[in-house]
């Protein structure tokens, strides 16, 4: 699901892509819902679509929990002050809201990536997450959910934003019965070719090998300074590429494409559980920005040529698994 479209949404279209896609077999549906504190001005609440979530996500309730879909619930941290009481309040209030919804509760997003309307430009968010997350476990667990899964998503390396290596000492100082040992998987945003020039296809910095370097990247030396154990999977939390102008949409195929290998021969030996595309429609096919046109339909829920790589990759995975436990 993406966040804010330019046209209304079609729930109808919605659930029928979701259901081709799915094929029968369990699909995880990622929303977002936001708090935002006392001091956050309410033009930047709307501009998020966030002033009616905790009313309604994109779909009705009952529709996350119908054939076999799951519903991974990110919560946002994004307060003008840094408000850490406010937000252990506000986890309470989601899971109260959603929690007998949700199989995969995401407690802030990217944290380690500083810029605007990321969680990790909001002050106060590396205690938000270290606090809010067992604190999440708890709550969870208080009501009975004790199924629903607990963890937090990072941007790829940050390398071009000079580092993200404080997020990490920051968590290194954490002992493990603090922090790491309530997290039950570690998600991580992958947009390689999305916002920065990548060399041609086939090449050393192309989009496959930026992907591949970003997912042993995660494994080998963030997550071990966290003490995240390999036995705690990753999740594609979101991944993505655009198609506006100047690109393409055959580029968006291909590099959808390309992401998708690398990640599949990489999920076996790094633990990768579980993959989620961001996003199925786009926010404005007309955008030459590239948030614009992440999906794998136009705003009119017009099919590019990246939603047939997706949906087989999908049924492909699926005979797999099944012929395994056949």
């Amino acid at each position: 699901m993406g966040t804010l479209c330019s046209r209304p949404p079609d729930p109808v279209a919605t659930s029928d892509l979701v259901e081709m896609l799915a094929d029968g077999r369990p699909f995880v549906i990622r929303e977002y819902v936001h708090f935002f504190g006392d001091a956050t001005a309410p033009d930047v609440v709307t501009s998020l679509g966030a002033d009616k979530e905790l009313a309604q996500l994109t779909m009705p309730d009952e529709w996350y929990v119908q054939d076999r879909r799951e519903l991974d619930l990110v919560v946002s941290y994004l307060p003008a002050v840094a408000d850490v009481p406010g937000w252990l309040a506000f986890l309470d209030t989601v899971i109260e809201r959603y929690g007998h919804l949700t199989r995969f509760l995401q407690v802030t997003l990217e944290p380690n990536f500083p810029i605007p309307l990321i969680d990790g430009s909001a002050p106060g968010v590396v205690e938000a997450l270290t606090l809010g997350l067992p604190y999440a476990r708890g709550a969870l667990d208080r009501r009975g959910l004790h199924d629903v899964r607990v963890g937090f998503s990072v941007a790829e390396p940050a390398e071009w934003l000079g580092g993200d290596d404080e997020f990490w000492r920051r968590l290194s100082a954490l002992p493990y019965q603090d922090f790491a040992a309530h997290v039950d998987y570690v998600g991580l945003g992958l947009y390689p070719d999305a916002f920065s020039p990548v060399a041609p296809r086939g090449t050393p910095g192309d989009t496959a090998s930026l992907t591949t370097h970003a997912l042993h990247h995660l494994r080998s030396r963030s997550l071990p300074r966290a003490h995240i154990p390999p036995s705690v999977p990753i999740h594609i939390a979101e991944n993505g590429s655009p198609s506006g102008a100047p690109r393409t949409e055959q580029a968006q195929c291909d590099s959808l494409s390309d992401m998708l290998d690398a990640i599949l021969a990489a999920a076996e030996s790094l633990n990768i559980a579980q993959y989620e595309l961001f996003s199925l429609r786009d926010a404005d096919s007309g955008s030459t920005q590239p948030t614009g046109t992440l999906g794998i339909v136009t705003d009119t829920y017009r099919a590019k040529p990246a939603l047939a790589v997706y949906r087989d990759v999908i049924r492909a995975a699926g005979r797999r698994s099944a012929a395994r436990h056949a």
